[in-house]
């Protein structure tokens, strides 16, 4: 039953986002906010449908914490779910993604409506500074940047190293970091088809300045933040 359920998800988000994109494609003319508008539409989606076909639903917490000014979202990473959910609980935002997600067909070509942060992993020194380069310049235009800081997705209740470049864009831009810590994996498990219903909780943190840290220090911070509220709500 639960393998018929995700399946149910999968054919319902792929028509809805072959629907947008040919939309935005259409309209590529226009400002990235207008593309935005049209394309985050598929998340909101996505976390309706997955509610009616897998009875998955959305527990956030620290609301309150969201600023109303463009930030750094530092987010784990153990799902799909967190790329679709933090569009829906968050505003206008782009993300650091690895160069072969550009390639997949319909979906990579709606990301690339939406000015991402396209990096080869394989270029570590090159990534590294296009990241802070580009992410500085997406803050300053008023769009949020989430970062990944693990790299790749992890199994659930484990946290990778993170690395520093999220921080590093919020210095060199002046804007906060917004710690975000996900449980996602439970349900929708790295690498799987099959999902599970249940309710996955989003933990938003109060937003750290950072001024008068280096970036290796508030990376720590953020990470340390993240290992107590996954003892907590794992």
């Amino acid at each position: 039953m639960l393998f018929l359920r995700s399946f149910l998800y999968f054919l319902g988000s792929a028509l809805v986002l072959i629907f947008l994109v040919a939309l935005a494609l259409l309209l590529f003319f226009l400002p990235v906010k207008y593309r935005y508008n049209i394309l985050s539409k598929w998340s909101l989606f996505c976390l309706w449908w997955l509610k009616i076909t897998l009875n998955i639903k959305l527990k956030v917490i620290g609301a309150e914490n969201i600023p109303t000014q463009p930030s750094v979202i530092i987010s784990n990473h153990q799902s799909t779910w967190e790329t679709l959910a933090l569009q829906t609980i968050f505003p206008h935002q782009t993300w650091v993604l690895k160069q072969e997600l550009q390639w997949i067909p319909i979906f990579g070509w709606g990301l690339m409506l939406l000015k991402p942060i396209i990096i080869n992993r394989g270029e570590k020194l090159k990534a590294i500074k296009k990241v802070i380069k580009q992410g500085s310049s997406r803050i300053k235009e008023g769009i949020f940047v989430v970062i990944f800081p693990e790299g790749t997705r992890q199994p659930y209740a484990q946290l990778g190293k993170y690395q520093n470049g999220a921080a590093a864009i919020a210095k060199k831009a002046n804007c906060d970091i917004v710690p975000v810590y996900h449980n996602a994996g439970k349900l929708w498990p790295k690498g799987r088809f099959i999902k599970r219903p249940g309710t996955i909780t989003v933990v938003i943190g109060a937003a750290i300045n950072p001024a008068e840290k280096n970036a290796s220090a508030l990376t720590q911070e953020v990470r340390a933040w993240t290992l107590v509220m996954q003892e907590k709500y794992q």
